[in-house]
């Protein structure tokens, strides 16, 4: 064989070499943006690089994979949801207490599901995995729990952190399917997130109007059975 015929024939396995590579790098980035949705632009904007955004969400997988993360039995699922529902009834009188307790109550789900909840950003991180869609909302919710601990969260932010927590708290929940969390008069194929905000009464601290508009919701059969009073 001749060098020029040699030189051929190494630039084109060069080239096939380089077009799978082309091809798994894509393949590779299709599916983390499938799958973790707008959490995968928010790791390339805070890794400030798609590939360093990329493989910090390849490590979540592989850390994920790890857990023991399990489905909740149907008497727990019942259980949270009836704890929920005296958590959304007591913001009309306490919302702050309301939204403490809505956190801790998130958190004791997904420990029993088997995610870490002993640093907030790496549970984060946990959830991003099976839960892109609704960790956002625990990230805009720690927020206001924040500011709710030194007393200086506004009522309607308190409402709308309880509604972040409830979109959240009814992912994990849905997770296995509980009837009781999806059969919601008609409103089945509704977002949690616009479950959730149907479902959050006014305070009793705001505006009178929640007596008026017939707010209702329910986080055990119904979630809008539950009386803006």
């Amino acid at each position: 064989m001749s060098s020029g015929v040699t030189a051929v024939v190494i630039v084109v396995v060069i080239l096939i070499l380089a077009l799978a590579a082309a091809v798994a790098v894509s393949t590779r980035r299709r599916r983390l943006q499938h799958q973790f949705g707008p959490e995968y632009d928010r790791a390339v904007t805070d890794q400030n690089s798609r590939l360093r955004g990329e493989a910090d969400l390849a490590n979540r997988q592989r850390r994920v994979r790890k857990l023991d993360v399990r489905r909740l039995s149907d008497e727990s699922r019942r259980r949270y949801a009836a704890k929920w529902m005296i958590i959304q009834e007591q913001f009309v009188d306490s919302p702050q207490t309301a939204v403490t307790d809505a956190y801790a109550l998130v958190t004791r789900v997904m420990k029993e599901r088997g995610y870490p909840v002993e640093d907030d950003d790496q549970a984060m991180a946990d959830l991003s995995v099976e839960h892109a869609q609704t960790v956002g909302h625990f990230r805009a919710a720690k927020q206001v729990t924040q500011s709710a601990a030194t007393a200086d969260g506004a009522t309607e932010d308190l409402r709308q952190a309880l509604i972040h927590y409830r979109a959240l708290f009814a992912d994990l929940l849905g997770q296995a399917h509980s009837d009781q969390m999806t059969e919601t008069s008609g409103s089945e194929s509704q977002p949690a997130n616009a479950q959730a905000h149907q479902a959050v009464p006014e305070s009793s601290a705001g505006s009178e109007d929640a007596a008026d508009d017939g707010v209702t919701g329910s986080a055990v059969e119904n979630e809008h059975d539950i009386p803006g009073r």
